[in-house]
């Protein structure tokens, strides 16, 4: 019952009206929607005496050189080992031990490990030199420091180094500390004007979502550092003006930003680090390492005094603080977690959050329902966005109550999101532009769908929408549409609103495969949204049939999530119904043709951009290209009725000259409309420093 208690307030109530069934159903959603998944204690290994020694795995190309100092303390030093051992990794790392002039039993057992290269040094030189020793010996593209008093836990190393490969202008990156009963040590730390510094998260809960995405802080713990071994090497190592120790990972981050590049935290990189074992923990004590962290702190004031002149003071404004670097703040909410591998908004979003992020942005994102499924919350996360999820964050609303005066910039994607929070915007975030991102107009594809179907009831809904969804257009300071024809029809309907083109956006990936190597039919797009189904439905009704009878051989591929049973129902010796596919490029490379058959919509078809950015030539209804920029017979072939679409499929699946010019025509359109270039020029006009924000519309 605490359980319940802590994760479904109102349990009681729930359990007495609508009964324990109920009560059990809406826990586990409300678990579900937690990530827990990755919420989890420590690995620690307790293993008992005697420490044998055993031997790392030799790779064939050495990525990473993982250098450990030790001085005593053989105890620690082959727990971590062992726990460095288990790591399973996509990159092959060497291991160095630096003794310090152990005079245990260390240097005796090391010397028995298999594939471990020692560094023995005839006394103790202390952190600084001992790692600047191990560095010379390095043959790896990076250099990781660890402590002896360590233990790395499972995607350690990935994560350090995945964040070279996917952030630009990387220098440095640090991991997150762990205590051993899982309390969070350090998730990268604060420096303050006098030099002292925080470990900021020092004791709290490590799951939290300020303490769980990539960010710049000021700098990162040498217990666990990764940097480039050139940038190394081109700074001179470790500074030993801040031996023995202490001091010298901070001066260290502050010359690798001073030469241009970025020092950054990695939240997914984890590490259990036994505080003070090497070095105690008493600064004022007259005798042991630890004194010299006021004597380093004195030397790297007078080093940094200009720069730090900047910083705060002590203990003020940490979350300002923690990630000083960040000049503007952007909230964005969708109706959902972003999942980019299901559907086309949710990629779009994806993308626009690297334009944003180029233009100086920090990003704190949630799903209107504070859902955080995985792989997507970490995806994001390790992407450097701020994710809000529950428990944490029990209702957007109170984050704006807190948190509102901090943004500069709000965007709520879809007319729902929109609805749901435009009032809690407009009232919490004063001085931010508030943009209503429409995705597409919910109440142009509804309309089209009763036009279709001659379905009174979808007609009045569709008009509620319209109402809906253009007195959330009145409340917005800007709101975003993804095509002209939609900009178009809002200067009639909201003729005082600033309505400005968004549109799609997509890394152009080019044509990978000849025309001869291709073969088979490709539709992909998501069955949450009702067009897909009717256009697969009515394609394989309609229109196969025709492509059948002159190409019996011909596959349709139709890859979507979650098709609903009528479309399972399609799978025959010609059709595969393959539902979702995690990466779909293979498809693209493949395929010899995409076809998109729909027949109500609106917004932009993200099924014939993908298909254009892989050089895939698309046979389409004139509904499905509607604002695209797509010339019939030149990067694109239109057809609205059954006989014409089959004998377009047929006839762009049989001419290779006609294959080539639509591919290659196909990507000039891309990359002229929905490229990242497109959209920097498009996010440029809307949020460029000096740009008053507008009065609000309405």
């Amino acid at each position: 019952m605490r359980v319940i208690l802590k994760y479904l307030p109102r349990a009681r109530q729930v359990f007495h009206t609508e009964g324990l069934p109920v009560l059990v159903a809406k826990l586990l959603r409300r678990l579900k929607t937690t990530p827990l998944s990755v919420k989890r204690k420590p690995e620690l290994l307790m293993l008992h005496p005697p420490f044998e020694p055993f031997g790392f795995p030799v790779v064939s190309v050495v990525d990473v050189s993982i250098i450990i100092p030790v001085f005593n303390q053989y105890r620690f030093t082959f727990h971590c080992l062992a726990a460095l051992r288990r790591q399973r990794s996509t990159f092959g790392f060497e291991v160095l031990v630096v003794d310090e002039g152990s005079t245990d039993e260390t240097r005796a057992q090391l010397s028995r490990f298999g594939n471990l290269r020692l560094v023995v040094n005839s006394r103790n030189l202390g952190f600084v030199r001992s790692c600047n020793a191990g560095a010379h010996q390095a043959r790896g593209r990076y250099i990781v420091f660890l402590n002896n008093d360590t233990q790395v836990q499972p995607g350690w190393l990935d994560a350090l180094i995945e964040t070279f490969r996917r952030h630009s202008k990387v220098g440095v990156v640090g991991s997150r500390l762990l205590f051993p009963n899982g309390r969070q040590q350090e998730a990268g730390a604060i420096v303050f004007r006098d030099g002292s510094f925080w470990n900021y998260g020092h004791l709290d809960d490590p799951y939290k979502p300020q303490y769980s995405y990539v960010r710049e802080p000021d700098y990162v713990s040498g217990a666990s550092l990764a940097i480039r071994r050139d940038l190394f090497e081109q700074l001179g190592g470790f500074d030993e003006h801040f031996a023995p120790a202490y001091y010298g990972d901070v001066d260290l981050a502050f010359r690798v930003r001073a030469a241009g590049y970025r020092v950054l935290y990695a939240p997914l990189s984890r590490v259990v680090h036994f505080e003070g074992v090497s070095a105690g923990t008493n600064e004022t004590a007259a005798m042991g390492m630890k004194r010299f962290q006021a004597i380093n702190r004195e030397r790297f004031v007078a080093r940094w005094r200009g720069e730090l002149a900047a910083h705060g003071a002590r203990g003020d404004q940490l979350e300002r603080q923690k990630e000083r670097r960040i000049r503007r703040r952007v909230f964005v909410s969708d109706t959902y977690m972003l999942t980019p591998d299901k559907e086309s908004g949710s990629l779009r979003m994806q993308n626009l959050f690297v334009v944003l992020q180029e233009l100086g942005f920090k990003i704190t994102f949630a799903a209107s329902n504070l859902e955080a499924p995985q792989p997507y919350v970490s995806d994001l996360q390790q992407r450097g966005v701020e994710v809000l999820y529950r428990p944490y964050v029990s209702s957007i609303d109170r984050h704006f109550q807190a948190h509102g005066a901090d943004y500069d910039l709000v965007i709520l994607s879809r007319a729902d999101t929109a609805a749901q929070l435009m009032a809690s915007v407009r009232r919490h975030c004063r001085r931010a532009r508030i943009v209503f991102d429409t995705v597409d107009l919910h109440f142009l594809r509804e309309r089209r769908l009763a036009e279709l179907t001659e379905d009174k009831a979808i007609r009045a809904a569709a008009e509620r929408r319209r109402h809906e969804e253009l007195g959330l257009i009145a409340q917005a300071d800007t709101t975003l549409v993804v095509n002209h024809v939609e900009r178009a029809l809002l200067a009639r309907e909201a003729p005082t609103a600033d309505v400005r083109v968004l549109s799609n956006v997509h890394r152009i990936h080019g044509s990978r495969n000849a025309f001869a190597r291709r073969q088979d039919i490709l539709f992909i797009g998501a069955f949450a949204h009702p067009p897909n189904r009717d256009a697969v439905l009515w394609f394989c009704r309609e229109i196969f049939p025709l492509v059948s009878a002159e190409r019996p051989k011909v596959q349709l591929v139709v890859i979507g999530a979650d098709p609903p049973p009528e479309v399972r129902d399609l799978a025959a010796a010609n059709v595969r119904i393959l539902g979702y596919v995690p990466d779909v490029a293979s498809f693209f490379d493949g395929c010899r043709l995409s076809v998109a058959p729909l027949r109500y919509g609106a917004g932009v078809k993200g099924k014939i951009n993908q298909s254009l950015a892989f050089g895939l030539p698309v046979v389409a209804t004139r509904q499905a290209v509607e604002g695209m920029f797509l010339e019939d017979g030149e990067s694109v072939l239109i057809a609205d009725e059954p006989t014409e679409f089959a004998a377009a499929v047929l006839h762009l699946y049989a001419d290779p000259s006609l294959w080539e010019r639509l591919s290659r025509n196909g990507l000039a359109v891309m990359e002229a409309h929905f490229s990242f270039a497109a959209a920097r020029r498009a996010l440029t006009d809307l949020v460029e420093p000096g740009e008053n924000k507008p009065e609000p519309a309405g």
